[in-house]
C-alpha cells in the first residue's frame, strides 16, 4: 500500500514533483471521495474532479483533479492522497471551503429565482445558491444561464460582478442580462404610505422608463422609500423580494415593459424611549445626551435617532477620536409600542495633526494652501476644522489664481501606532 499527498492552492494550483511509486504509473481509479467541506458533500468534490472510477489514472491526473477543483473558487485549498490497494486505487481529496457570498438574479424577468436557481444546479458542479469572489464557476454560471434565457428565445450575453447590497454592508455575487432592455412601465407598493407619499411617487421618475434593474430598485427603497418609513416611525419596516411581470401587448414575441411589484410590510409604529451608552470614557453621557435629536415619549423619527449617531461620531472626530465605532442596539418594547437604544461606543485613539501632503499645485498655490490650513503639526486633530476645510476653505484660499482645478482628492492617512493622521489633497 502507498500513499501520497499533494497539494493545490486555490489561487495557484501546483504540479507535482514526481516522487518514487509503489505502483505503476498508470492505475484503475477505484473510489474518489472529498472531505474537509461543511459546504459540500463526497459526491459533489468528487464530481468537481473530474475523475471516475474505473477509469485509468496517473499521478498527473490526479493533480489535474485537485487542480480542476481548485481554481473553481469555492475552495481554499486543495490536498489530495491516493492509497494503493489490490484493485487499484483509492483517492481522496481533502479541501477547505473558501468564502462565498448569496446570489442575485439582477434582470432576469423572463423566470422565477427558484427557476433560476434550479436551473443553476442542475447544470452547475457545486453550485449550491452562493457563489465565490472569482473562479471558473462563475462562468459556468454565467454560460448555464445564457442557456436558460435561450429556451425563452432571449438570445444575450450574462455578465457577473461582486456587489454591495443596499446598506454597504453585505456584499452578493450579482448576475446581470447584457442585452435586452426591459423597461419599467409602472412600479406596484403593497403598503398605502409608499403608495400615496408624494415624495416617493414624485421621485418614481428615476425608475419608470428606465431599464428594469432589481438592484436600482432595492437601493430606490433604501434610499427614498425607508426614509419615509422611519420618519413615520416604522423602525422595523422590511422591504420584500422585488419581482417584476410582463405588460404590453401580449401578442409580441419579446415584450419590452414590466410591472415591478415591491412588497413592504411596515411593522409597528414606535414612540422614542431613551439611550443607555457604555463604553464612552472621553464625553461624558450627560454631554452625549445633548446630542439626542429626540425626546422621551415623542414620535421615533428613524431618520432623527440616525442623525444623534452621526451628531455622536462628530462629537468624537472633532476631539480627534477618527475611529470610534458607534453600535446601537434597539430594545423594543411593542407593548408600550416604545423603542429605547442600548449604545457600546470603542473610542479608539486620539488622533493628532501629522503631515499636510500636498500634489498637483503651483508653487503659489501650495503657499496659500498651507497658510489656510491651521491645525499645527503635533495639534489634536478636529474633524470639523477639516470638514470645512474641503468644502469651502480650499476655494476660499486659491481666489484668484488663474488656474483651474477640475478634481480635487482628499484623504485622511491614519496611523494608529502612532496616533497621528496626515491629511493628503490632490489638485487634479
Amino acid at each position: 500500500m502507498a500513499l501520497l499527498f499533494l497539494l493545490a492552492t486555490a489561487h495557484s494550483p501546483l504540479r507535482a514533483h514526481q516522487q518514487p511509486a509503489a505502483k505503476p504509473a498508470s492505475d484503475r481509479v477505484v473510489s474518489v471521495s472529498g472531505t474537509g467541506s461543511r459546504r459540500y458533500s463526497s459526491e459533489q468534490i468528487a464530481a468537481g474532479s473530474g475523475l471516475h472510477v474505473g477509469s485509468m489514472a496517473a499521478r498527473d491526473d490526479l493533480q489535474a483533479g485537485a487542480d480542476a477543483l481548485s481554481v473553481i473558487g469555492t475552495f481554499s485549498s486543495v490536498l489530495y492522497k491516493f492509497t494503493s490497494v489490490p484493485s487499484g486505487i483509492k483517492v481522496e481529496f481533502q479541501v477547505a471551503d473558501a468564502p462565498t457570498y448569496p446570489v442575485s438574479f439582477d434582470n432576469f424577468p423572463w423566470f422565477s429565482d427558484v427557476e433560476v436557481t434550479a436551473a443553476l444546479k442542475s447544470a452547475v458542479v457545486l453550485f449550491d445558491g452562493t457563489a465565490p469572489e472569482k473562479g471558473t464557476i462563475l462562468d459556468a454560471m454565467s454560460a448555464a444561464l445564457v442557456k436558460l434565457l435561450a429556451t425563452r428565445d432571449v438570445h444575450a450575453d450574462v455578465a457577473h460582478a461582486l456587489v454591495t447590497l443596499p446598506g454597504g454592508t453585505q456584499w452578493a455575487q450579482q448576475f446581470r442580462v447584457e442585452g435586452p432592455a426591459l423597461k419599467v412601465e409602472g412600479v406596484q407598493f403593497s403598503d398605502a404610505l409608499a403608495t400615496k407619499d408624494r415624495a416617493i411617487q414624485e421621485r418614481l421618475a428615476d425608475l419608470i422608463g428606465k431599464p428594469f434593474s432589481r438592484r436600482a430598485v432595492e437601493l430606490f427603497e433604501y434610499e427614498q422609500v425607508r426614509p419615509v418609513y422611519l420618519a413615520h416611525s416604522y423602525l422595523r419596516v422590511k422591504f420584500g423580494h422585488v419581482s417584476a411581470g410582463f405588460t404590453g401587448n401580449p401578442t409580441k414575441p419579446l415584450r419590452d415593459e414590466v410591472l415591478v411589484v415591491a412588497p413592504i410590510d411596515p411593522g409597528p409604529a414606535y414612540t422614542f424611549g431613551h439611550i443607555t451608552w457604555s463604553g464612552n470614557t472621553v464625553i461624558t453621557s450627560d454631554e452625549l445626551a445633548k446630542s439626542i435629536a429626540l425626546i422621551p415619549g415623542q414620535i421615533a423619527n428613524g431618520n432623527r435617532i440616525e442623525l444623534t449617531w452621526e451628531h455622536v461620531r462628530n462629537a468624537y472626530g472633532n476631539l480627534g477620536y477618527l475611529d470610534a465605532n458607534l453600535t446601537p442596539r434597539p430594545v423594543y418594547d411593542d407593548k408600550a409600542a416604545s423603542a429605547s437604544y442600548d449604545v457600546s461606543i470603542e473610542e479608539g485613539p486620539e488622533y493628532h495633526m501629522g503631515d499636510l501632503v500636498l500634489t498637483g499645485l503651483s508653487l503659489e498655490g501650495e503657499r496659500r494652501i498651507r497658510n489656510a490650513w491651521n491645525i499645527a503639526r503635533g495639534s489634536l486633530f478636529n474633524l470639523s476644522v477639516y470638514d470645512q476645510f474641503v468644502t469651502g476653505g480650499i476655494a476660499q484660499a486659491l481666489v484668484g489664481l488663474p488656474v483651474h482645478y477640475d478634481k480635487i482628492g482628499h484623504f485622511l492617512e491614519k496611523d494608529p501606532k502612532t496616533s497621528k493622521v496626515d491629511v493628503l489633497l490632490d489638485f487634479q
